[in-house]
């Protein structure tokens, strides 16, 4: 298993692990709303309807959770939309997934930092807790090697803006063959372990009452 020491503490799962600057937040209960705003692997491409990880999740904790993942998103079409979505759903808490298309695109990275950061501004501004998803930074030599690494963007901004990170679960799911459906998505067993990854690194932050 391959672990990334996190500068801001670290829970391990046996394959899947989570950080955040300050964990220990108030859980919240079932039924609280919850925006989770991403991508096509937010969407739930390469699985099939109600096996994506919002479902799951949902399922898991009984949270009223928006999935307003849209395949090819970037960060900066994620950003236009994100006032509206906020607006109309007017969640507790939004949990943020993006990035990706952004690299296979080659954008800057410091350019989808920010684009990140005002994102969650944004959501805070608003009086809703953001949590950050890192994603991997995608390159051709990594997936052929089943081997992807978190982008350091995420943890850099987590620091910067003191937000919640969940780290290294995305990356170990997409690093197991057995997990994707193809190269950048994952199949309906990735999105099970993303979803109980992102159960875990919840819990360890406080915002998730352990079962």
């Amino acid at each position: 298993m391959r672990r990334r020491a996190c500068l801001f503490g670290l829970a391990a799962l046996p394959l899947l692990a989570a950080c955040s600057p300050k964990p220990g937040g108030k859980a919240m209960p079932p039924g609280s709303k919850v925006l989770a705003l991403g991508d096509s692997i937010t969407h739930g491409t390469g699985a099939s309807p109600g096996e994506d990880w919002p479902s799951l999740l949902a399922a898991r904790t009984g949270w009223q959770i928006e999935n307003a993942g849209v395949p090819g998103d970037t960060t900066a079409g994620a950003l236009q939309r994100l006032p509206d979505l906020l607006e109309q759903h007017r969640p507790a808490l939004v949990i943020v997934e993006l990035g990706g298309n952004d690299f296979l695109r080659r954008r800057p990275q410091a350019q989808v930092k920010e684009d990140l950061r005002r994102i969650l501004q944004l959501i805070r501004a608003q009086g809703a807790q953001a949590v950050l998803v890192a994603v991997p930074e995608l390159s051709l030599m990594a997936l052929v090697a089943s081997r992807p690494g978190d982008a350091p963007i995420y943890a850099e901004l987590a620091g910067e803006e003191q937000v919640p990170l969940v780290a290294e679960v995305l990356s170990e799911v997409l690093g197991r063959p057995e997990w994707r459906a193809d190269q950048i998505h994952p199949n309906a067993a990735g999105y099970a372990a993303l979803a109980d990854g992102l159960a875990q690194g919840l819990q360890s932050l406080g915002l998730l009452a352990a079962p």
